[in-house]
Parts: structure tokens; C-alpha cells; sequence
């Protein structure tokens, strides 16, 4: 039986991910800095860890090998959403940001590959970027510089670690209907201001995010590493009809 890692298991993305690897059979170890909100996860074991740190990522996989066994997977889905010019962006905000986004890959993915290394273990994992890290979006700059920061990670080690077994991939969203989006989605007129971004129309689901990345995870994506995967309803490669 395989086992995940999802840190950040208690968000939308989070949540979507385990349910779509549970249903075949995969032992999830959910991963987040809150013991409450991780009260109502259903997952084989829950991990109280914060993983932006370096103690913290360790300490996730360690506990994820000692309760449900080596995570050959791991879908890292921590994220948070900061509308702001640079020059309205705190210091405070930066930081929040890279920590909660890149800091969290990196420490993630050294205290993964480390263990799945340490094993001769094949493994594959997924890591969640946006699509403000590929266009140009206004007041993106501290996500857009931290996501940005995460896609020219998984091209590294997807380089790094191919030799070993180890496939790296990430998966570049727009904008989502998840707790974290809600603000940006409170109104009607929010909402269709928003879908009228996308060339599809609409706003994403976090269930058609985690089919990719269950896919990403599956034998059928065993030649892919090194990429990312652009789910956003065209955003970044074609314009909208504006009629």
C-alpha cells in the first residue's frame, strides 16, 4: 500500500487531495501547523507539524514513517493569499508569505527526498504553484516571487533526484473556490468578475486539482518529472473573447 504526505491536508486543495487518494487506497498522513482544524480530517494518521520550518518538515516525515510507514508520495498543498502592491506589503507580510509557500517546499521536500533516499526508495510528489508565477498579474508580487520560487525549485530537483527514482512535479492554478478564496468570492459579482478572467469561464474546483495531481502520483505519469502543469482555464496561454 502507498503512503502520502499532504501538508496543508486541512485546506480545500488539501482536503480534495486526500479524499481522491484514499478512494484507492492510499494510507494519507495529513499535515498541518493547527491540531484543531485538523480534528475533522479523515486521514490514517493526523501530524501536528509546522513544516515551514526545518524541525518542523522533519518532523513530519518522521512521524508519517513511525505511524502509517515511508511516504513514497507527497502533495504539498500550503498556500496563503496576498493581495498587495509591493509597496504596500509589510515586512510582517513578506515573510508570512515565503514561510507559508516556499520555505514550506524546500524544508518539505529535503526532509522527503532525505528519507526516500536514505531507503533506495522510488517516490513521486506534487507541489502547488499559481499562475501568477507565469503571467504578469497585478498586486502578486509577494505570492508571484514565492510561487515562482517553488516552480524553479521542482525543476532542480527534478533534475537532481531523477536518477534516484524520484519524480517532482508541480501544478500551477488559478484562482479556486476554496475557504482560502472566499473573500475574493463573497459576492455574486465577485464571482462573475472573476470568472470572466478565465477563457473557460467559470472558477475552479479544487476536486479538478486534485484529479491532475492524483495522476501526477499514479503509474500512468511514471515518464513525467520536471514540469508544471497549468490548470486555469487558459489564464496564462490565451486571451479571452471580450465581447
Amino acid at each position: 500500500m502507498s503512503i502520502a504526505l499532504i501538508p496543508g491536508a486541512a485546506g480545500g486543495l488539501g482536503r480534495a487531495v486526500l479524499t481522491r487518494l484514499a478512494a484507492r487506497g492510499v494510507a494519507c498522513a495529513a499535515v498541518s501547523r493547527s491540531a484543531e482544524r485538523l480534528a475533522d480530517v479523515e486521514a490514517g494518521a493526523r501530524i501536528c507539524a509546522d513544516v515551514s520550518t526545518f524541525d518542523g518538515a522533519a518532523t513530519a516525515v518522521a512521524q508519517c514513517r513511525d505511524q502509517l510507514g515511508l511516504p513514497t508520495l507527497l502533495v504539498h498543498c500550503p498556500g496563503t493569499i496576498l493581495l498587495a502592491p509591493a509597496h504596500r506589503t509589510s515586512e510582517a507580510q513578506w515573510r508570512d508569505t515565503l514561510a507559508a509557500s516556499l520555505d514550506s517546499a524546500f524544508f518539505t521536500l529535503r526532509a522527503w527526498s532525505a528519507a526516500l533516499l536514505a531507503a533506495k526508495s522510488p517516490g513521486a510528489a506534487v507541489f502547488v504553484s499559481t499562475v501568477a508565477a507565469q503571467i504578469g498579474v497585478a498586486n502578486h508580487e509577494a505570492i508571484a516571487a514565492a510561487k515562482g520560487g517553488i516552480e524553479a525549485m521542482v525543476r532542480s530537483a527534478a533534475a537532481t533526484y531523477a536518477p534516484h527514482g524520484l519524480r517532482i512535479n508541480a501544478v500551477a492554478t488559478g484562482l479556486m473556490d476554496t475557504p482560502l478564496a472566499a473573500g475574493l468570492l463573497r459576492s455574486e459579482a465577485m464571482r462573475e468578475a472573476s470568472a470572466k478572467q478565465y477563457p473557460l469561464g467559470g472558477i475552479g474546483s479544487a476536486d479538478e486539482l486534485a484529479s491532475l495531481i492524483d495522476w501526477l502520483l499514479g503509474d500512468d505519469a511514471q515518464r513525467v518529472t520536471g514540469q508544471v502543469w497549468s490548470v486555469d482555464g487558459g489564464f496564462t496561454a490565451i486571451r479571452p473573447l471580450v465581447r
